[in-house]
């Protein structure tokens, strides 16, 4: 049975390393940005809705651009902004807070958006046709409140040739369900080794371990557990620059045993752009995409 299916799309973020707002940052001369791909690829796949969750710093212009394009293509689209003070509890005052709260934090601004089964992206990455289908496969299958899904990716096609990334190593069980999710801010590529640093020691990785890249399927039922963790969150007063981010809401749940992860290796080439460097590499990427017909020169056309 085919159901209804949302794709989430976090633009929220303000690319402290990219320096700018790369999550609508045209890459070919189609103007097109990497999220536009991402939900041409989930329309393909059966999605119908469309979530993306903006600050207040997204310029009309795009927000124009792409209600024009859905009202065209005929999908639900919702943008829903990640304020500070949204989901916080009444009498906590965080008022001098500059900084967002976080992936955990932007998911549930979503939360009366959002009544059916979704997938969860990053606005600026890339993960290919393929993962979006076996997404809707999944939701279709598997997806309950109590199992959700996730697209991981070989750590050695995730690497940037322009500094260390930051990601999530993944431990599964001997059925592919997710054991942990350890967050590494300092993985590379050293020679032909791939390692990243840890208290002071430097700890090679096979290239096939698997990461996450924050590429999540989840019922709606998410929400209550994100909800509940986010007051958890904070009521432990956190620092001005700590977040509250969504990998370790899902150990949490996972720990507490309130849901499972099943995870399966994304068929699909991952692609992204953590620096402005990187806008080179993806854009030949695409071009040759588009050469091999895979996607139409322009989008909406």
């Amino acid at each position: 049975m085919s159901s209804k299916k949302a794709l989430l799309i976090l633009a929220g973020g303000l690319g402290s390393r990219y320096k700018g707002l790369k999550q609508i940052d045209g890459i070919l001369d189609n103007g097109s940005p990497i999220l536009e791909y991402s939900i041409y690829d989930a329309l393909e796949a059966g999605f119908s809705k469309v979530v993306i969750i903006v600050n207040r710093r997204i310029p009309e212009s795009y927000i124009e651009r792409l209600n024009t394009i859905s009202q065209k293509e005929q999908f639900e689209l919702h943008w829903v902004y990640q304020e500070n003070e949204s989901f916080l509890p009444v009498n906590a005052d965080f008022s001098q807070r500059q900084k967002p709260w976080g992936t955990g934090h932007a998911v549930l601004c979503a939360k009366n958006t959002i009544q059916e089964p979704f997938v969860m992206i990053n606005a600026d990455d890339f993960y290919g046709k393929e993962a979006y289908r076996l997404a809707a496969e999944e939701i279709d299958v598997h997806i309950s409140g109590s199992q959700f899904g996730m697209a991981a990716y070989p750590v050695e096609s995730t690497l940037s040739g322009n500094g260390n990334v930051a990601r999530g190593i993944c431990t599964l069980d001997a059925e592919n369900y997710l054991v942990k999710i350890e967050e590494q801010t300092s993985i590379r590529k050293e020679g032909n080794l791939i390692m990243y640093t840890e208290k002071g020691k430097n700890i090679e990785i096979a290239s096939d371990t698997l990461v996450s890249m924050n590429f999540f399927i989840f019922n709606p039922d998410i929400f209550n557990a994100l909800e509940m963790y986010f007051n958890d969150f904070i009521k432990s007063d956190p620092e001005p620059s700590q977040e509250f981010y969504v990998p370790s809401a899902v150990q949490r749940m996972i720990d507490e045993k309130k849901a499972k992860v099943l995870v399966k290796t994304s068929p699909s080439k991952w692609m992204g752009v953590t620096y402005a460097d990187d806008k080179s590499s993806i854009k030949d990427f695409l071009a040759s995409e588009i050469k091999n017909n895979r996607y139409p020169e322009d989008l909406w056309n």
